[in-house]
C-alpha cells in the first residue's frame, strides 16, 4: 500500500446484514474498506453489490495467522466489528460456541489490533445485553443484565473492549441496538438468515408463499392488542450510526455507549397488518403459546446517539422499514446467487 493511499477501514463481519450496509455507507463517503469475514453467514456477493472492487479477505476470527497477515498486508487505522454469533436460542442450546465465537474470537481480533497498533473499534452490541427491562423505554444507562448466554457474550465483549481500552489506549464505541430491520432502498441488499428468526422477515415470507402462516407467539400481554411490542430499526439508520461513530473516535472522541432504537414501539399485530398493506397479499395468522423469556415491551430510550453521534433515524417508519425488505425479499427471495440465505454474520 502506498503512503499516499489512506489506510482503510476493516469490517469484520462486513459480508453480512448490516455489515454490508455498513461497508457501502463507507465506500460511499469516500473511506476505503476491506472486509473480513469468512462466508459462514455471510455472503461474497453482498460485498460487490455494497462496494465493487473492495477487498475481501475470506478468513475467520479464529485464525491467528491469517488475521495477522489481513493486518500486516491492509494496515488498516479502525476497525468496525460485526462478526458474532446471534441466535438466543441457539446460545442456549450451545453456549461453548457463543464463548468462543463471540468472546474468544474478539480476544483474537483484539490482540491483532493491538500487534497492528490499530487504536479504534466501533463494536456492534445489542440491547440483549440488557436482559429483561426494568424500565420502558430501555434508556441508555438501563441496568446490563443478561439473561441468555448471547446477552452475556455480548456484554463480555463490552467489557473486554473497555479493559483493553484503559490499559492499551483503544479507542472505543458500542453501539446496543434494538431491533435491525428492513433493506436497502436500492432493493439489492437485505435480511434473509437461516434459520429466519426475525418477524418482518418471517411476515413476509407468507406473503411470498414460502410460508402457510405467521404464528403470533401469545396475544394475552399487557399491551394495547395483546402482542409484543418491539423497537424496529432500519438497517440504513445503523450503518450511518456505526460510520458517524467511526468518524467521533477517528475525531478524538475516547469511549461512547449508547442505543440505537426510534423510540417508538410496534406490535406484532401491527407488524403483520403493515405488512398485508405493502403486499397485498392476505398474510393468514395463528397465535400460539407465548415463549419463554419474550417481555411484553422492547423500545429504547436515551438521548446519547443525538449527542455524542449526531444520529436520528432517518427512516423510522414501520410502513417504509416493511416496504424496503419487501423490495428486497420479493426481488430476491432465494437469497443471493452463491446459493445460501442472505444476511447473517452482523
Amino acid at each position: 500500500m502506498s503512503e499516499a493511499q489512506p489506510r482503510p477501514v476493516l469490517v469484520a463481519g462486513g459480508a453480512g446484514y448490516i455489515g454490508s450496509h455498513t461497508v457501502r455507507t463507507l465506500v460511499e463517503g469516500g473511506t476505503p474498506v476491506v472486509v473480513l469475514d469468512d462466508l459462514s453467514a455471510g455472503h461474497r456477493e453482498a460485498v460487490e453489490r455494497a462496494a465493487p472492487g473492495a477487498p475481501l479477505e475470506v478468513a475467520g476470527l479464529g485464525d491467528c495467522p491469517r488475521l495477522a497477515e489481513v493486518f500486516a498486508v491492509h494496515r488498516p487505522r479502525s476497525v468496525i466489528h460485526f462478526a458474532a454469533k446471534c441466535y438466543v436460542g441457539e446460545s442456549v442450546e450451545d453456549p461453548a460456541k457463543y464463548y468462543e465465537h463471540n468472546v474468544l474470537y474478539t480476544w483474537n481480533l483484539l490482540q491483532a489490533m493491538r500487534e497492528a497498533d490499530c487504536r479504534h473499534i466501533v463494536f456492534s452490541s445489542s440491547c440483549a445485553t440488557y436482559g429483561d427491562p426494568v424500565e420502558v423505554p430501555m434508556g441508555d444507562a438501563h441496568p446490563q443484565l443478561p439473561i441468555s448466554p448471547y446477552g452475556r457474550t455480548k456484554l463480555h465483549m463490552e467489557h473486554m473492549i473497555e479493559d483493553f481500552a484503559r490499559a492499551y489506549g483503544l479507542r472505543y464505541a458500542a453501539l446496543r441496538y434494538f431491533n435491525a430491520a428492513g433493506a436497502s432502498q436500492r432493493g439489492d441488499l437485505g435480511e434473509h438468515h437461516d434459520p429466519e428468526t426475525h418477524l418482518i422477515p418471517l411476515v413476509l415470507q407468507v406473503a411470498l408463499g414460502q410460508r402457510d402462516e405467521i404464528k403470533i407467539f401469545g396475544d394475552d400481554y399487557p399491551t394495547p392488542d395483546g402482542t409484543c411490542i418491539r423497537d424496529y430499526v432500519h438497517v440504513e439508520d445503523l450503518a450511518a450510526a456505526h460510520v458517524a461513530a467511526l468518524e467521533r473516535l477517528e475525531g478524538g472522541a475516547e469511549r461512547l455507549a449508547c442505543n440505537l432504537g426510534t423510540g417508538s414501539g410496534f406490535s406484532v399485530r401491527e407488524v403483520i397488518e403493515t405488512a398485508r398493506e405493502v403486499t397485498g397479499h392476505a398474510i393468514p395468522a395463528s397465535v400460539a403459546e407465548r415463549r419463554a423469556g419474550d417481555p411484553p415491551e422492547l423500545v429504547s430510550g436515551g438521548t446519547r446517539a443525538r449527542e455524542l453521534l449526531g444520529w436520528t433515524p432517518a427512516r423510522p417508519g414501520l410502513r417504509d422499514i416493511v416496504a424496503d425488505a419487501w423490495r428486497f425479499l420479493s426481488a430476491h427471495p432465494r437469497g443471493f446467487s452463491d446459493g445460501t440465505p442472505a444476511g447473517g454474520g452482523g
